[in-house]
């Protein structure tokens, strides 16, 4: 069985998020605080170095378009499907991801995901809801073993069921 590798978001695509988001909006960063404080971060999933916020990390809610920044670099043309929503980052450049090759991040037991596939076009293919297992690792290979099985998929996003955030991507292999 294939192991897949979770991407965050390029580094370009950072730079460019923290002058201007995907809608717009210049950088907002703050400090994340304690549990409880009336900005609640610490522990949210950070997309540039796939891990959660730490307490005082300077970070940033801002609004991302995974879809879209992936059709740039491919001449894609995702039509509709282009779409933004919330994430966090690092105020400032980050080291990224401590291990690109440690596992799938943000994998709690029990948490909903949304595997959303795209075919080389940028247009979705199919999709499934997903419960990360206690195998979270296993799971997730699986689930994207079964997503690659079908030529047309290019690429495959996760988002939380909750708040469809933008989880990760990955790319067929």
């Amino acid at each position: 069985m294939t192991t897949y590798t979770a991407r965050p978001i390029p580094p370009a695509a950072l730079a460019e998020l923290r002058a201007t988001d995907d809608s717009g909006r210049p950088l907002r960063p703050y400090t994340a605080r304690e549990e409880g404080a009336p900005i609640d971060s610490v522990g949210s999933p950070l997309r540039c170095c796939l891990r959660p916020i730490e307490p005082g990390e300077r970070v940033a809610l801002v609004s991302y378009a995974p879809l879209r920044r992936w059709a740039a670099a491919t001449d894609a043309d995702p039509g509709a499907y282009d779409e933004s929503g919330p994430v966090f980052i690092h105020a400032q450049e980050c080291e990224g991801p401590r291990d690109a090759h440690s596992g799938y991040p943000f994998a709690r037991t029990g948490a909903l995901r949304t595997l959303r596939r795209y075919d080389a076009a940028g247009r979705i293919v199919g999709g499934r809801c997903f419960e990360i297992p206690e195998d979270a690792g296993k799971g997730f290979d699986r689930a994207f073993e079964e997503a690659f099985e079908d030529p047309e998929v290019a690429l495959v996003h996760v988002r939380a069921l909750e708040y469809g955030c933008f989880q990760f991507e990955v790319r067929r292999p």
